[in-house]
């Protein structure tokens, strides 16, 4: 299997350099530019210096290089822009003192962060197409989006600039990625991970971070450097897993949702199928939206940043925000927890986990964020009716996650899996029982240095 635990092994057992992976990343960003996967790397020295601190660990992934992402827990040295030329233009890069402690779980795990993925602007879409570039494309089709907001990310990973990348998922944004490019995401129960010491992307407990990767023995791999310590829910030996998919999902995606719940019946699972609540998506998506809102307007307002800097649509977004008053903010909170309450029932009240697409259809193609506009409901809409009940996982904390269940004309599919809170590892092992028989997905480039 080629994943970022092959490459360590490669590394450790003296098949590759880590020097010549390093090398190879370089040169693989480089041909690779056209994918818009990459915002900016460190300089070649200080990542060869990184990388041979990286291989001086015993972590399952000694010196493999990665990217971090452009919004979330910071890496030293790489000044971060949240896919905004007026961020990144007023903000400093940390140090190793200063950096995201999930960063650092990363880099005692053995992983080195050299470059940030593409994001879009401030986060705020389920494509990577920031107004001043870089582009984000999918390696499968380049006309069409790499998701988002790890979409950056996504590339790098499907297309081997880099075998596993940080992600973080606010509203879909590891799930989404991971479903348009074949790859494997978990989107963490809250509270479930190492945070701080900035928690500018905690959006009111529905972000949570982890990484993209090419198999589901990486994602458990990172997953265990970052978690706390504490209780974690178990499922039962025969699960009753609830197959629920939305309505407007096309019948391709319908189909390989229906797949996997064969093969999880095939590996002792029992299969209920139930409603997608629909309806409560498109609610939480609103409460969503708000929040993002808010965030927009207290960081652009901290960084005195004018609207002629930023795009309409994330200066429409901030006089949301603005326009939102404390009592107000007062009542999400309780909406919130009202939610919350609603999705568990809804989700789990028959069932111990629910089987879900990720996509109701193909990536969209690029353009289908756009930010020229002030119609913020709409571009709400378009993230729902991309992702359909995707944002309830985060909206509860619940744990969620994606996996690819096969090849499409030519483009991957994918699937999430939710249970309840802190069962995480019980999820990654019941997906393992499938591994075996889940489609291979064709990735367009091997990753970069690793030995043929």
């Amino acid at each position: 299997m080629a994943d970022a635990t092959a490459l360590a092994s490669a590394i450790a057992t003296g098949l590759v350099n880590p020097q010549a992976v390093v090398q190879a990343v370089y040169e693989a960003t480089r041909d690779r530019a056209d994918l818009g996967a990459v915002v900016t790397m460190l300089p070649r020295r200080a990542a060869m210096r990184a990388v041979e601190e990286g291989a001086a660990t015993d972590g399952p992934f000694a010196a493999v290089p990665m990217l971090a992402k452009d919004i979330g827990a910071p890496a030293a040295d790489l000044r971060q822009g949240l896919g905004s030329d007026a961020v990144r233009a007023r903000l400093s890069a940390p140090n190793r003192e200063t950096e995201g402690r999930l960063i650092r779980a990363f880099r005692a795990g053995g992983l080195v962060p050299i470059g940030l993925s593409t994001v879009p602007e401030l986060g705020f879409a389920l494509s990577c197409e920031p107004p001043k570039g870089p582009v984000a494309r999918n390696p499968f089709d380049r006309n069409r989006t790499p998701g988002g907001s790890s979409g950056g990310s996504a590339a790098a990973v499907a297309s081997g600039i880099v075998p596993i990348a940080h992600a973080t998922d606010a509203a879909g944004s590891i799930r989404v990625p991971a479903a348009a490019c074949g790859l494997w995401g978990l989107k963490p129960s809250r509270a479930m991970q190492v945070t701080g010491p900035v928690f500018a992307n905690h959006l009111m407990g529905i972000a949570s971070e982890g990484v993209l990767a090419r198999s589901l023995r990486d994602v458990a791999s990172a997953f265990d450097l970052t978690r706390v310590s504490g209780a974690e829910a178990r499922l039962p030996e025969t699960p009753m897993i609830g197959l629920a998919i939305p309505s407007w999902c096309e019948p391709h995606v319908a189909d390989a949702a229906s797949r996997v719940s064969d093969s999880l019946a095939g590996a002792g699972c029992e299969i209920l199928t139930i409603t997608a609540p629909e309806a409560l998506g498109q609610d939480v998506q609103r409460l969503i939206g708000d929040i993002l809102a808010l965030a927009c307007a207290a960081g652009l307002n901290a960084l005195n940043i004018p609207d002629t800097e930023i795009s309409p649509l994330a200066a429409a977004n901030r006089a949301r925000g603005e326009a939102i008053s404390g009592s107000e903010v007062f009542a999400m909170t309780n909406n919130l927890a009202e939610l919350s309450d609603a999705i568990t029932t809804a989700l789990l009240s028959r069932c111990d986990a629910v089987l879900m697409p990720v996509l109701s259809g193909d990536p969209p193609l690029i353009g289908h964020f756009p930010t020229d506009h002030t119609d913020l409901d709409r571009h709400l809409d378009r993230m729902e009716e991309m992702a359909p009940c995707t944002s309830l996982a985060n909206l509860a904390g619940l744990p969620a996650l994606a996996f690819p269940a096969g090849m499409v004309d030519g483009l991957p599919c994918g699937v999430q899996i939710i249970g309840p809170p802190q069962s995480d590892r019980a999820l990654l092992s019941l997906v393992a029982r499938i591994v075996p028989v889940l489609p291979e997905i064709p990735y367009p480039f091997a990753i970069a240095g690793m030995p043929e």
